[in-house]
């Protein structure tokens, strides 16, 4: 073993050189499980992608598109996030991550993200790929993730609602607000109608 070779050793000491020993930054780890626990506790969504075969410019990239939408892009280690998925009551999240796992965490909008990644990975033709997906305690396929993708917006979810709601009560207003003098002359006749039997 030459001078600068490091190894891990059982136990928490890893070997500097023949003689200087120090013990892992197990502390660094502790901050980062911290951090992850903290992520998935607040996050709506976590849709976990195997990320093999993108070279870093391409990662920064899809990192860039997704924090304009207000997602954050995460390459973990998936023994720690396993921690922080035992930490945060979403063991769900630990049956979908196998192999390099880099985890997309969505805080308002379940679609915005699954749609995102998926015209990514349609648009770049990079092989990256979505393994699944934990919403809310739910764990999602990759399937249900692309379906999830398709839908529109929240916000265009919300819109459609409120105008399906709207549409009788405006109906209503506008008998009311029809011509109050029609509807005089109407019940005048009836009046005279009844009357006259």
């Amino acid at each position: 073993m030459s001078a600068g070779t490091r190894i891990f050793i059982f136990g928490g000491i890893r070997e500097k050189g023949a003689f200087e020993k120090e013990e892992m930054p197990t502390e660094r780890k502790k901050e980062i499980i911290g951090e992850l626990t903290t992520i998935l506790e607040r996050c709506a969504i976590a849709i976990t992608t195997d990320y093999r075969g993108l070279s870093v410019a391409q990662i920064t990239e899809l990192r860039n598109r997704l924090r304009q939408l207000g997602v954050e892009y995460r390459v973990v280690k998936n023994t720690l996030a396993r921690f922080a998925a035992e930490q945060a009551g979403k063991e769900g999240l630990i049956g979908i991550m196998e192999g390099p796992t880099a985890i997309a965490f969505g805080y308002d909008d379940v679609v915005q993200p699954a749609k995102a990644l998926s015209d990514y990975v349609r648009t770049s033709r990079t092989p990256l790929t979505i393994k699944g997906a934990l919403l809310d305690r739910r764990v999602l396929s990759a399937e249900e993730v692309q379906t999830l993708s398709t839908l529109p917006a929240r916000e265009v979810l919300v819109a459609n609602l409120l105008s399906a709601m709207q549409g009788p009560i405006f109906a209503l207003v506008r008998v009311l607000n029809a011509n109050p003098q029609g509807l005089a002359v109407l019940l005048q006749a009836r009046m005279k109608q009844l009357g006259g039997e």
